[in-house]
């Protein structure tokens, strides 16, 4: 069952988008610590509904490259612009994070950066490097942009072999121009494909629901990733960042999310999150086993 918006006013959530405060002393220690040393975690800047469970599993997400994407994905919230020069500090500064916070696992994540000639990836590579430098115990997933599909680049990422690389279909084929503008859908299967094929060892990707999607073409994302190798996928209910965005066209139900789940573990999945508040990152410690 869906639940269908056909109104321009913000419909109200269904009671299982409802997100419980975070709670747990692991939590409140990490808050703590986050608050007190000025540091920049995804999980709070974007407000993330699984913050306190995934912290108290020792699991927190960054992101690099700055705060402003030459992109303007029409679902993401994060500001378009013309991103200011690269700070090659901010390699140490995150590995000092996770050094801090003691996070056994941590997601990087970053903008779109167009404007560099690598994408960006040479900064990731340093991050990668500083990270294992400092927190040698720390497994590390990267949630990587597309870089235009260019192979010099994913190459670098390649090289420096984080435990999980994972980079987002986001939606169906066809909302794609619309949800994701600068993107292409077969370019990120590409990229995905590309990993595998170079001998990563685990690959991931994530869509969201609720932007005009049917089941057939969920269910033919879900074997487009297949093919193209990847070993986890995470299906999660997209929410309006802002009113500027994309509104929310349905919220999906949990029985229809837990359907898509056993679907997806029926095609071959090693590892499938798959309901209304699961984000990118949720639970990204265990796809490492």
């Amino acid at each position: 069952m869906k639940i269908d918006i056909k109104t321009d006013t913000p419909a109200k959530k269904p009671k299982w988008i409802k997100v419980k405060l975070p709670i747990g002393k692991k939590y409140t220690e990490l808050r703590s610590l986050v608050e007190k040393n000025n540091l920049n975690t995804i999980c709070t800047s974007g407000s993330c509904p699984n913050m306190g469970e995934c912290w108290g599993e020792g699991t927190a997400t960054f992101m690099i490259l700055g705060n402003i994407c030459t992109r303007s994905c029409q679902f993401c919230g994060v500001k378009t612009g013309r991103p200011g020069i690269v700070d090659w500090s901010e390699p140490l500064k995150v590995a000092k994070s996770i050094q801090i916070m003691k996070v056994k696992h941590a997601v990087i994540t970053s903008v779109d950066r167009d404007d560099l000639k690598d994408g960006g990836a040479s900064l990731w590579v340093e991050t990668v490097k500083s990270i294992r430098k400092l927190n040698p115990a720390t497994t590390l997933e990267t949630l990587i942009p597309d870089f235009k599909g260019e192979n010099k680049d994913l190459d670098k990422i390649i090289k420096v072999m984080p435990e999980v690389i994972s980079h987002n279909l986001e939606t169906v084929r066809r909302l794609t121009r619309e949800v994701r503008v600068q993107a292409k859908y077969d370019r990120s299967l590409y990229v995905l494909k590309y990993l595998k094929q170079q001998g990563v060892n685990r690959t991931k990707s994530g869509i969201m629901l609720g932007l005009g999607e049917t089941e057939s073409e969920v269910l033919d994302t879900l074997h487009d990733l297949r093919d193209a190798n990847v070993d986890i996928v995470t299906i999660g209910q997209y929410l309006q960042p802002s009113k500027k965005l994309l509104q929310v066209k349905e919220f999906i139900t949990p029985e229809q999310f837990d359907k898509y789940a056993q679907i997806a573990k029926d095609i071959g999945f090693i590892h499938v999150e798959s309901g209304p508040l699961v984000r990118s990152s949720y639970k990204a410690h265990k796809h490492i086993k």
